[in-house]
């Protein structure tokens, strides 16, 4: 398994942080920022986007995607969503040495931090040779493929978006959680796929979209105490 560092002691919590790089964005600044050799920051617009030390329900959707597929020998996968690549580090450690693993990441510069400052915390998982990375908006790669007959359909598609469905969700023309996108998204995968999605809360509207789209659904909660977010597991019908 990925290794998890030792949190920050008391007497290190107090530490200031330090901004490693920053980058203006549409949605404002993008910065990364570190304060111990383990601990990293991801934040935008001053909001925090994820901790290094608080990703176990990223943890756990890499485990939850690799277990639904464990008798594949050459699986195929789609990340959306590179984040500090813990979920792809932590799925690249257990999948089988002929996968292939595309990976979507709309930012450049937050590929750049995981292939640089992160990679000690995502053990260097863009040099894994499965690894193919791809600067690209994951929902036109997936509704590339979903109309795509030449290319063979994929076993997995994982989306670790900062955002997962949530109440403010079109139900209908969301990129990725809407039904137009939940149906590209079945047609991409081979009949038994797995579509796995990171969310800060279970969200109802959206699990009943997705069974309507032709998908078997679970719900998964990572961990005891403290904030649980929320792994979507959706299976397509065979």
């Amino acid at each position: 398994m990925l290794v998890k560092f030792p949190k920050p002691r008391s007497d290190e919590m107090a530490k200031p942080w330090k901004t490693l790089d920053s980058e203006e964005t549409p949605h404002g600044v993008l910065e990364l920022r570190q304060r111990d050799e383990h601990e990293f920051l991801i934040t935008i617009a001053g909001r925090i986007l994820m901790n290094s030390h608080t990703n176990r329900s990223e943890l756990a959707l890499a485990q939850s995607v690799c277990r639904a597929i464990k008798d594949h020998t050459a699986p195929r996968l789609l990340f959306g969503g590179l984040g500090m690549g813990c979920t792809l580090g932590a799925a690249i450690e257990e999948l089988p040495a002929a996968a292939s693993i595309e990976v979507c990441e709309i930012t450049p510069v937050v590929a750049r931090w995981c292939a640089g400052p992160l990679a000690g915390i995502n053990r260097s998982a863009l040099d894994d040779p499965r690894v193919q990375l791809e600067i690209e908006d994951v929902s036109r790669t997936i509704a590339k493929r979903a109309d795509d007959d030449g290319k063979p359909r994929l076993d997995a598609i994982v989306l670790d978006l900062y955002e997962g469905p949530h109440a403010k969700t079109n139900a209908k023309r969301d990129p990725f959680y809407g039904t137009i996108a939940l149906d590209a998204t079945r047609r991409a995968l081979a009949p038994g796929g797995v579509f796995a999605i990171w969310s800060e809360a279970p969200d109802a509207a959206f699990e009943k979209r997705v069974k309507a789209v032709g998908f078997e659904l679970e719900l998964i909660r990572s961990g005891k105490g403290g904030r649980r977010h929320a792994v979507y597991l959706a299976r397509r019908k065979r």
